[in-house]
């Protein structure tokens, strides 16, 4: 992969009939893209019914200032895996650094960091990831399915998740509501 095709740092957004349920109206924020493969975080939709603080008292953290703010549906893989999604202000142990746009925990450092009011000025919860293996990411690329867009931090964090979807192709240009889900021929 060359560098131009690097997407660490962006957001993908799930085109019209991606032909997998789980992927419909996706917006992943990508985490790591490399020859190896891509991890993402998915911020387009919420866990129903699931808070933060939920979250935390499953860990015995008491939510001390953290807003009971909503769980995302971060993937389809370990989707009993935490990771917070989070501005570059704050750093733990396994803390990557994404692009310089913004950062990856996930240890529950930072959600005790999140209730005590010590830990990053901006960030979001999401349980599971979506992964793609070697190449796996760059060959769905080529065909209909996804778009990337960079990863604006108020799309990350000033947007409701509902939202995502439809304003990052906004902020492309696009109207999604034109967008088809197949191709001609001609």
């Amino acid at each position: 992969m060359d560098k131009a095709t690097n997407l660490t740092g962006q957001l993908l957004l799930a085109m019209p009939g991606i032909g997998d349920p789980r992927f419909e109206r996706a917006v992943i924020a990508i985490c790591a893209h490399d020859p190896k493969g891509a991890i993402g975080i998915g911020i387009g939709q919420t866990i129903r019914g699931l808070g933060l603080h939920e979250v935390l008292a499953q860990f015995g953290i008491e939510p001390g200032v953290a807003p009971n703010a909503p769980v995302h549906s971060g993937g389809p893989v370990e989707q009993r895996r935490g990771f917070v999604l989070h501005s570059g202000d704050w750093s733990g142990l396994d803390t990557i650094d994404v692009a310089g746009r913004w950062a990856l925990s996930g240890t529950i450092d930072a959600l005790k960091a999140i209730a005590d009011g010590s830990g990053p000025s901006r960030w979001l919860v999401a349980l599971g990831y979506a992964g793609w293996g070697e190449g796996q990411l760059d060959e769905e690329l080529t065909r209909h399915g996804w778009f990337n867009v960079t990863g604006n931090i108020e799309l990350l964090y000033d947007t409701d998740a509902a939202t995502r979807w439809e304003l990052g192709f906004a902020e492309a240009g696009i109207d999604p509501r034109l967008l088809a889900n197949s191709t001609g021929t001609a």
